[in-house]
């Protein structure tokens, strides 16, 4: 085979002929470069691998071993398929529930396996559905020593050939054959930063000597992978600073005189990101800021001083929230405050009389309603300002961002500030805001009481209720959380409809017992949380509607019915709707499905108030994809990088990336024309708001 360079098609190696190459095609693998960069799932080697005598139930384990008989075995749902696998010091179970025929025919007696997969134990050790290769006698680590790369291969490249011992052939043949790496940082950048060359890295990757060579092949790896993430961060930030804004240079007349009607003082913190964001709407570039508080710190009256700012300044201003009742919320809060200093509020949603919402485009487009408050209705077309000056979005991961920039474009460049209560791992949000200057209330109000909260059983649910029933006698008010709303959904869960049922008639039948859900209409909901914030409804039976910016300062008990289904900061976003007023509250976690793992989960709702904690130990469980209860999809799916575990990796590759976006913001030095290129390459489609020459 000749020279070989990142570019050269796969089409042209040795053992990729017309199949296989459709099947690496298929899975965006095109070129050399493509295949380097397809790195094992893992590897084996004899310190990795256990011996079946020494299992641990729970633990996550490697063993290599000998198929010694496989059959299948009928159940009361069906079918299962079982293969009994030795290694010379125990046998162990190995088992599949579904595809009984797909899988038996992968099998044979004498087969030589590597397997991976969490030990359970019933009648012997068992894995059910492991992580599976087969090994010949020259690849077993047991026998040769060497490290083994296991690369993720589905059954597609299988059928076509390519099993692991070849595609380790096709790597070994390429680094025979391969010219230079082009490397894509400096002699300096990578002595600084402790990086192997990308040559080395690559190689070492596929191929490591010992532990400490793939340590250090993965360091550089996953250094390269955060540097590309935080240089599109970097050049999104310096594109946004340059965007010329209207600053706000007076304080205006409503700052002094709303801090004064405020029934309460403002704690340091909020005084602190007020300042900052003050500091900011200053200047001629385009505020892009993050305010991060947990649950009740106060962020609501800081966006309140913020719209007072920019309307002191002669501009409109606009808050957009994810959900009707949160926008609702934000409404009142915000017009009740404004109303003291005659500053006009209005607020758009998306069910309106069509001539409410005429009045109301109509005033923003002439400017006499400077405040405006909202849904998605705000993005519609036929909304125009006449000077919006300052947009703030609340829980802005539930929208998009071309749903953020469209609101953003109907201003000439408005300052932006983002609002959140789901407090974000350091490590998340310099990923996935990165962008933006962030402003953290780290204290909470001095009246706001601890709330206690327990996990119970559901056998403990009939004292909960009389407890529920004193502190409605005492004046107060109960919320009941139900994950699912529909009866088709329900599965093996209690229906929300189905439970108001119940308590009502049964449980509390001399209460207010109030329901409600994402299905009602506009008009219905507001009606019930009017209702309940008058106190004529007791309790409250809701679906995760309530998660968000609900304030009822009369409630003081939160039961959250299956708990364990809810993810650990959903579950802090919705008790923080109790423990709002004077008195003690509770939140009350009933688990119905008890697993180790949900009990571990649930426990540390019950060890901490503090949203941070929470945040960390959410994204350990759930992973960032799933954190803000969305998929980021494409944003936040790594090679090899990992956010749980690469936080000095990913300050570091910041620092480096934020310097050479600062120093050469085109890439036009020699030293940076690869960066350029593979920055061009990997990043085009997330490119529309980067200015690169």
């Amino acid at each position: 085979m000749g020279s070989l360079t990142f570019s050269t098609s796969i089409s042209e190696l040795n053992r990729i002929g017309v199949q296989r190459a459709k099947v690496l095609s298929e899975n965006n693998i095109q070129t050399v470069q493509d295949l380097l960069y397809t790195f094992p799932r893992r590897h084996l080697d004899r310190t990795s691998v256990s011996q079946i005598k020494s299992l641990r139930r729970g633990d996550h384990s490697s063993i290599i071993g000998t198929v010694r008989t496989t059959g299948e075995k009928s159940i009361r749902r069906g079918k299962i398929f079982q293969v009994i696998l030795s290694d010379g010091t125990g046998s162990m179970t190995l088992t599949w529930f579904n595809g009984v025929r797909y899988i038996k025919n992968l099998f044979k007696v004498g087969d030589r396996l590597a397997v991976y997969g969490k030990i359970d134990y019933y009648n012997g050790f068992t894995i059910t559905h492991p992580d599976f290769d087969r090994l010949s006698e020259h690849d077993d680590p047991i026998n040769t020593g060497a490290i083994l790369p296991l690369y993720p291969l589905t059954q597609a490249y299988k059928s076509a050939g390519l099993e692991q011992r070849i595609f380790r052939k096709i790597m070994l043949d390429i680094f025979d054959g391969l010219d230079d790496v082009p490397e894509l940082f400096t002699p300096e950048i990578c002595k600084d930063n402790g990086l192997l060359s990308r040559k080395d890295a690559l190689h070492k990757i596929h191929f490591p000597d010992d532990e400490d060579s793939l340590n250090k092949a993965i360091y550089r790896l996953k250094f390269e992978e955060h540097f590309f993430l935080q240089l599109l961060m970097a050049f999104r930030k310096a594109t946004l600073k340059v965007s010329k804004a209207s600053p706000f240079l007076q304080i205006g007349p409503y700052i002094k005189l709303i801090e004064d009607s405020l029934p309460f003082e403002l704690t340091n913190a909020q005084k602190r990101v007020i300042a900052e964001i003050r500091e900011d709407m200053k200047n001629p570039q385009a505020m892009n800021r993050l305010l991060q508080g947990d649950v009740g710190s106060g962020k609501t009256i800081v966006a309140i001083l913020s719209m007072s700012l920019a309307v002191g300044n002669k501009a409109q201003t606009v808050l957009m929230a994810p959900t009707e009742i949160l926008a609702h919320q934000h409404y009142e809060s915000v017009k009740s405050i404004l109303d003291h200093v005659n500053i006009p509020c209005a607020l758009l949603i998306g069910q309106m009389k069509k001539s409410d919402r005429q009045k109301i485009l109509q005033g923003l487009e002439n400017g006499s309603i400077p405040v405006v408050i909202g849904t998605h209705a705000l993005i519609q077309d036929d909304v125009l300002f006449q000077q919006l000056g300052l947009v703030i979005v609340d829980e802005q991961h539930r929208f998009g961002v071309k749903q953020r920039g469209k609101l953003i474009d109907k201003g000439l460049n408005p300052h932006f500030l983002a609002m959140t209560a789901t407090p974000i791992p350091r490590t998340l949000s310099i990923t996935y805001h990165g962008d933006m200057d962030l402003s953290i209330i780290d204290e909470l109000p001095k009246n706001r009481i601890p709330i206690v909260t327990k996990v119970i059983e559901p056998s403990r649910l009939k004292s909960v209720y009389s407890f529920m029933k004193d502190e409605v006698n005492k004046g107060r008010q109960c919320m009941v959380i139900y994950p699912l709303v529909e009866e088709s959904e329900k599965s093996d869960l209690t229906a929300a409809v189905e439970a108001h049922k119940q308590l009502d008639k049964y449980v509390f039948p001399e209460c207010q017992v109030g329901l409600i859900h994402g299905r009602l209409k506009t008009e219905e909901k507001d009606t019930i949380m009017d209702r309940f914030s008058n106190n004529e409804i007791n309790i409250l039976v809701s679906t995760t509607v309530i998660e968000v910016g609900v304030d009822i300062p009369n409630a003081t008990v939160m039961l959250v019915e299956h708990a364990e289904r809810f993810g650990l900061t959903q579950l802090h976003q919705l008790r923080g709707r109790v423990g709002r007023g004077a008195e003690k509250s509770y939140c009350i976690l009933v688990k119905r499905k008890v697993t180790d793992t949900s009990q571990d989960r649930l426990s540390i709702m019950e060890r901490t108030n503090d949203g941070f904690v929470i945040a960390d130990e959410d994204l350990k469980l759930r992973g960032p994809g799933e954190f803000f209860g969305i998929r980021q999809s494409g944003f936040l799916q790594f090679r090899i990088a990992n956010l749980l575990t690469d936080g000095p990796i990913i300050r570091s590759a910041r620092k480096v990336a934020f310097e050479i976006a600062k120093n050469d913001p085109n890439l036009t030095d020699k030293n940076h024309q690869f960066i350029r290129k593979t920055f061009m390459q990997e990043y085009a489609e997330r490119m529309d708001f980067v200015q690169i020459s």
